[in-house]
């Protein structure tokens, strides 16, 4: 008898857990739908039917003595080389992987509480991310984010966003191209038939020309320079087309005695320290279409290339893909805030299955695998 009455009574147990459990499925009506763009300079986040609520740089400054987190966002940007030794500031994301997750971890809780406030239910999360990213890579976010606060999470290209944001029908069969120039890494992917069929990432991006600019001021006039004023250096440069030869004072530290010292750089020479840079994007944009079907590339050479990133503000970068590739180049007026607001665009419709894109991922890898093996035999 006490047999048969603990098994009843697990029986009842089972069944109340399963009941709280298909409660809590079934309450997705009352939780908030959230987007996130994990991006290497910003992190930015879309609340469904209020818009876009966190838009700030994703740096955090850290007490490597205490191992505590100092600050965020705009005032850790502000510290940046203004540091003592124990206390670091850093990226935490860079070219879409998480380099430190306890980092990640805090940046993320903090921006969703930023983003809805105190919620009695975990919010449903999309996750803008590069095209081309390891299944290690792409767990690691989705467990990232479920542990900073989320229910379930939904992984979205970037590219696929950018293109939604610029009214593009992702799942029309006429095909698409998005480049999408950020901070860390350039996305370039062929769309059509909501899927991407090519897709290419690059490390080349917009700190890919600030790291060329402090090399080119060491190398030509022995002179340290920071990050935050090779930035300043090439958005001064870049956005003054009206007269290349204007001169840019530049302040930093001596190489030589460590003494501090300040010069004029030509902006011609900042040119020809950006265009190569620009040259190598252009390079990987032309292989792109090189590899396109003529299909899609006819319908490429209708509809455009569609251009957004941060580092796609460069008036440059325009000139060049227009002269070289022959297409019209569609520019948005914030083409930093395009991922995020077609991410916004998608939440909509989005179908927060449980662990939907791990399995996807997961069946087509499998595929692949029985391909390349019957291959190999």
């Amino acid at each position: 008898y006490k047999l048969i009455f603990i098994f009843t009574i697990c029986i009842i147990c089972c069944k109340i857990i399963g009941r709280i459990k298909n409660l809590g499925d079934n309450m997705d009506y009352f939780r908030k739908k959230l987007a996130i763009d994990l991006g290497t300079s910003k992190i930015t986040t879309f609340v469904e039917n209020k818009g876009i609520k966190v838009n700030e740089p994703s740096i955090v400054t850290m007490d490597t003595y205490r191992n505590k987190i100092i600050s965020y966002g705009e005032k850790a940007k502000k510290l940046i080389g203004r540091l003592p030794g124990n206390i670091v500031a850093k990226r935490p994301i860079v070219k879409g992987c998480i380099v430190d997750f306890d980092a990640t971890l805090a940046m993320v809780k903090r921006v969703i509480k930023k983003s809805i406030g105190k919620n009695l239910f975990r919010p449903n999360v999309i996750v803008c991310i590069p095209s081309e990213q390891t299944q290690v890579q792409k767990r690691a976010i989705i467990q990232a984010v479920k542990i900073s606060g989320a229910h379930k999470v939904i992984l979205l290209e970037q590219t696929i966003a950018a293109a939604l944001a610029c009214g593009v029908n992702v799942n029309e069969t006429k095909g698409s191209i998005v480049v999408d120039v950020g901070a860390g890494k350039t996305d370039i992917s062929v769309i059509s038939n909501g899927d991407i069929i090519i897709a290419k990432s690059l490390s080349i991006a917009g700190n890919t020309i600030d790291e060329a600019i402090s090399d080119f001021i060491r190398t030509r006039y022995n002179m340290l320079i920071g990050q935050t004023t090779s930035e300043t250096l090439k958005l001064a440069v870049v956005t003054s087309k009206t007269n290349i030869h204007e001169l840019y004072e530049v302040k930093g530290r001596n190489v030589m005695n460590g003494l501090p010292m300040n010069i004029f750089v030509n902006g011609e020479d900042i040119l020809k320290v950006i265009f190569p840079v620009l040259n190598k994007i252009l390079y990987e944009i032309t292989q792109t279409l090189a590899k396109t079907p003529p299909e899609l590339i006819a319908d490429i050479f209708e509809k455009g290339l569609i251009l957004t990133g941060g580092s796609a503000k460069i008036p440059y970068l325009t000139d060049l893909i227009k002269e070289k590739t022959k297409l019209s180049v569609i520019n948005s007026e914030n083409p930093e805030l395009m991922v995020i607001k077609g991410a916004g665009k998608f939440l909509n419709n989005a179908n927060f299955q449980e662990d939907e894109i791990e399995y996807l991922d997961e069946l087509k890898r499998h595929v692949l695998e029985q391909k390349e093996q019957l291959r190999k035999r």
